[in-house]
């Protein structure tokens, strides 16, 4: 009873195929589900094209050093949006219901 394609459970508890989806779409769900993920990917991204931009201009500083600047730097970008990200979704669950009478969507 094979048919060729691996069924697979996604996040939400829908059995979908594996070729169904593609990644730009599934980057759009992901994104409608929690709206910091492309937040922290866009800073992620400004960060390391400026610290490649960057590289040249670094004078007599060393590779390793530059290299781990831009790392700190990008993973803050990341933990902070994130961070954003349960702080929100805290107050939207939590906070608003218990205050403003609003019901859970």
């Amino acid at each position: 009873m094979e048919t060729g394609k691996e069924r697979k459970m996604s996040s939400d508890n829908q059995w979908s195929a594996d070729g169904e989806e593609s990644l730009l779409s599934r980057l759009i769900r992901k994104s409608r589900d929690s709206p910091f993920v492309p937040v922290g990917i866009a800073g992620f991204m400004t960060v390391v094209s400026y610290g490649l931009y960057t590289l040249k201009y670094r004078r007599d500083q060393k590779m390793s050093i530059h290299l781990i600047h831009m790392r700190v730097a990008a993973q803050g970008c990341v933990v902070g949006a994130v961070t954003l990200g349960v702080l929100y979704s805290m107050y939207k669950d939590y906070i608003r219901p218990r205050f403003f009478n609003v019901s859970k969507k």
